[in-house]
């Protein structure tokens, strides 16, 4: 039997669940930077404090990144209030976790456990062998010569024991601390990066992030630098760098088609919200197809296998998202709407603002998610999913009402089956915004995880306890650490079809 204290405990996993996948501790449309952090170290001090090990075990979740770099600084300096049981299977997640961040999220985790003195034993193995493993050294040293420094001087690292047989040898000492020293480097990026000191035309041979410092002070107009460098952009590069591009006349800096194909899903929805209205529908067909392909990528084995499925998809002017995440909760939309209808045999979607044309989304007017809801349970599917930030309130309080009476009057069996999906984080309640207490809520970030996030709502639903929910964080954990089969796409698409159906895996 569940107890009380199960019940309050699921609750609160799950609640930081959709914290950590849904805020970045950064300012929202409804909510401030100081806000969102404030709220979400409680989180993880609560969680640290009462579930220490659901909360290592949450690394292995579709957590964004900074959520994942918090949890390991804050696991690393709390290590002797841990069992020995505890640091052995929390420094095998923590180094999985840590392999998979970008390096210059791993070098500011490094930066923050110096200022915080945590320089134990298991700290230092864990950068002394994430170094060790990074592919070229010589890259990281020139793109992120401060992170490496103070990652060396930290962990007591020798330069030279890093370099010992890589192609730099023993010249990265000498790179990171005494640079001017050396009139020559054999490694040729350590070169090019000492010549662009002095010559102009070197910089254009380094990567953008590194060549923009050196264009910076050499006064180099923007579109002149933004021209030349275009073809040292990496695909996000490019995406991100593209509308600032073209206003200042640089047309060298374009995605073409053969980059965007490559993009993840959330990301291409990004990019395409970016552009103005007439490009979206000069590249109708271009842009289409691209955002099709991807959501075919993601949908897998499972495309065309979800039965009669209908959206409810935000674009109301809250969809605007803030100025350090710009149109996100639109982009989520907009990528779930192609996910949502690769994986349906049948699909309605049904935006908030009345528009059919999805390719032309823009965040405009108030959010009637009530009536909008009402459309969907009309068409009767067999599934209904929800994206949206939940602030439901043309009227306020409608979607909640339907959703109730919906659910315990007219469908109490559950033949259609309800998720919300939120990609906005409410730091006055700590948790993402619900909809109606009948209907499972979880966080979402990138439209790619709905499948998985699907698998996460039995238990918001209130259809498990703790204990499925301490067996699924400690199974997913186990696939991290390769003790188990991994999730691949299929599978975890096929587990969310089997949960939205009421089945138990």
């Amino acid at each position: 039997m569940e107890t009380y204290g199960d019940l309050i405990a699921t609750d609160d996993v799950l609640r930081f669940v959709n914290a950590a996948i849904t805020s970045t501790g950064q300012r929202e449309f409804r909510t401030e930077a100081h806000e969102q952090r404030l709220s979400l170290d409680f989180l993880h001090a609560y969680m640290l404090g009462n579930y220490r090990d659901l909360y290592a075990a949450v690394l292995a979740l579709e957590i964004n990144d900074h959520n994942a770099v918090l949890i390991i600084r804050h696991l690393l300096q709390s290590a002797a209030e841990a069992t020995p049981e505890q640091r052995r299977t929390e420094g095998r997640l923590i180094a999985r976790r840590l392999a998979a961040l970008p390096p210059q999220r791993a070098y500011g985790l490094f930066r923050a456990l110096r200022r915080a003195k945590v320089n134990n034993r298991r700290t230092r193995a864990l950068v002394r062998d994430w170094l060790a493993a990074r592919p070229d050294l010589a890259l990281d040293a020139v793109k992120y010569r401060a992170g490496l420094q103070c990652a060396l001087r930290h962990a007591r690292l020798s330069p030279a024991g890093i370099g010992a047989g890589r192609p730099l040898g023993d010249e990265l000492g000498d790179f990171l601390f005494a640079w001017r020293e050396r009139p020559h480097y054999a490694t040729p990026l350590l070169e090019t990066w000492r010549r662009a000191h002095y010559e102009q035309s070197a910089l254009y041979e380094l990567p953008y992030t590194v060549a923009e410092g050196f264009a910076a002070r050499q006064e180099i107009p923007r579109a002149a630098f933004l021209e030349r460098i275009a073809p040292r952009m990496t695909r996000l590069e490019t995406l991100r760098l593209q509308e600032s591009a073209r206003g200042h006349g640089a047309e060298a800096v374009r995605a073409d088609a053969a980059r965007l194909a490559r993009m993840p899903l959330t990301r291409l929805a990004s990019y395409v919200l970016s552009l103005p209205g007439e490009e979206r529908t000069a590249r109708r067909a271009e842009l289409t197809q691209i955002l099709r392909s991807a959501a075919d990528r993601v949908a897998g084995a499972e495309r065309g296998r979800w039965g009669t499925v209908a959206a409810v998809l935000d674009d109301s002017f809250s969809a605007a998202g803030s100025g350090h995440k710009p149109r996100r909760p639109l982009a989520v939309a907009l990528a779930c709407h192609h996910l949502l209808a690769s994986l349906a045999t049948s699909y309605t979607p049904l935006w908030t603002s009345g528009r059919t044309d999805a390719l032309l989304a823009r965040p405009y007017g108030p959010t009637p998610l009530g009536t909008r809801i009402l459309d969907a349970l009309e068409t009767a599917p067999a599934r209904l999913v929800i994206v949206s930030d939940g602030w439901d309130n043309a009227p306020p309080g409608l979607a909640s009402e339907v959703l109730r009476v919906w659910r315990t009057r007219l469908d109490p069996a559950r033949a259609t089956r309800v998720v919300h999906l939120n990609p906005v984080y409410d730091a006055d309640d700590f948790d993402v915004r619900r909809l109606a207490p009948t209907v499972p809520t979880a966080g979402i970030r990138d439209a790619e995880d709905l499948p998985a996030l699907v698998e996460l709502a039995q238990f918001a639903e209130g259809g498990s306890g703790l204990a499925e929910l301490r067996a699924y964080l400690h199974t997913r954990a186990a696939r991290l650490l390769g003790e188990g089969q991994p999730p691949t796409e299929g599978r975890m698409l096929m587990e969310g079809r089997m949960l939205m159906e009421g089945e138990r895996t």
